[in-house]
């Protein structure tokens, strides 16, 4: 044996360390990126912002409704809808899902205002028409400005919301923040966070989400009648979230599940008539 030292020979098939290392090394800098991505892309994830316009209500099929123009407290503009309510009715603040626009929901918009309501509907800071980019706490203010509008045009009447998707967690920050007669839920979510954490890549979305809308914990704050919907067959939000949701709700509460709907289906699926009668009871003078 010299002085130069002994090395035990390799193993024959064993990896050296620096590659493990460097393997490692890689992986890690590909993870950090991958969440960094997502928090660079977060809102469109969440929110799915649509630079597509809303038609005029007359081109979507819809008479005596108005085009009106809001400004919200944080100084964006949103387009809107606007029909007043008919003698003995109140309003609805219509909240849509995310990358619709106003005029998507046109079928509802003149289903409702058809039963007399007045009704109040916008495009949501970075969509169609309307300035901005979205947030949780952008689109709240988005819902503000809507429910502040009503008020002032008809301030005798009673004021529900109405939340599809998405717009559901804005509708329950709308009820937490101004005093709404009742809250309508078309397909909810419990929290999106967990939404992603169900369905998302692994990434931690606890330490990375801005806009968690966690709905779950608005809901148990409020002390308004609340009405659920759901469908069974709802494929992009479970209907585990809408029974968690309603779990969470203090009375009174209502929770209509539609057999074999899917998302965002269900007013034209079998809810419609209990919900437009807990619209009007809501409402009434």
């Amino acid at each position: 044996m010299t002085g130069r030292g002994f090395r035990p020979p390799r193993r024959r098939g064993a990896i050296p360390t620096r590659i493990v290392l460097a393997v490692l090394f890689l992986a890690g800098l590909g993870y950090g990126g991958a969440c960094l991505w997502f928090v660079r892309h977060e809102p469109e994830f969440v929110f799915h912002p649509t630079r597509r316009a809303s038609v005029a209500p007359a081109k979507a099929g819809l008479h005596g409704v108005a085009e009106i123009r809001l400004a919200t407290a944080d100084g964006e503009h949103l387009y809107g809808w606007w029909v007043p309510p008919q003698p003995g009715h109140g309003a609805i603040v219509l909240l849509p899902g995310s990358g619709a626009i106003l005029s998507d929901d046109a079928p509802l918009f003149g289903d409702l205002a058809a039963h007399g309501f007045g009704v109040i509907g916008i495009d949501y800071r970075g969509n169609g028409a309307s300035s901005g980019h979205p947030s949780e706490a952008g689109l709240r203010s988005d819902a503000r400005a809507a429910f502040d509008f009503a008020h002032a045009a008809v301030r005798q009447a009673r004021i529900a919301v109405f939340g599809i998707s998405l717009g559901t967690g804005i509708a329950l920050g709308l009820a937490h923040d101004r005093p709404v007669a009742g809250v309508l839920l078309d397909s909810p979510y419990a929290s999106v966070l967990r939404l992603f954490e169900l369905r998302g890549p692994p990434l931690p979305y606890r330490l990375l989400m801005a806009d968690p809308l966690n709905s779950q914990a608005l809901i148990g704050t409020l002390h308004v009648p609340v009405m659920i919907l759901h469908g069974t067959d709802d494929l992009t939000v479970p209907i585990a979230e809408a029974r968690r949701l309603y779990a969470a709700a203090h009375q009174p509460k209502t929770m209509i599940e539609v057999a074999g709907a899917g998302h965002a289906q269900v007013w034209f699926g079998g809810a419609r008539e209990a919900a437009l009668q807990a619209l009007a009871a809501w409402t009434a003078p």
